[in-house]
């Protein structure tokens, strides 16, 4: 079954948002600056994730497809012998 790619990078979208914002906190930049910065890592999170979740998502549909085939042949020829 794929995964769901939204639930999943939303998730990781926010864990960088947090994540980049106490590090330009601690940093002693400008609360402006952090929301600047936080915001665009977390866009970049979030398409890096939906895009690595797609890949993930495509070799697993393949892998099922070729196993299903693998056993629809296995059954077809097992039944001409």
């Amino acid at each position: 079954m794929p995964l769901q790619v939204r639930p999943i990078a939303v998730y990781t979208a926010v864990i960088f948002f947090f994540g980049i914002s106490v590090i330009c906190w601690l940093s002693g930049l400008s609360p402006f600056t952090c929301c600047k910065r936080a915001m665009t890592g977390a866009a970049l999170g979030y398409m890096a994730t939906a895009l690595a979740v797609k890949a993930i998502n495509a070799v697993l549909v393949s892998a099922i497809i070729s196993d299903q085939i693998n056993q629809k042949g296995e059954s077809g020829s097992a039944g001409r012998d």
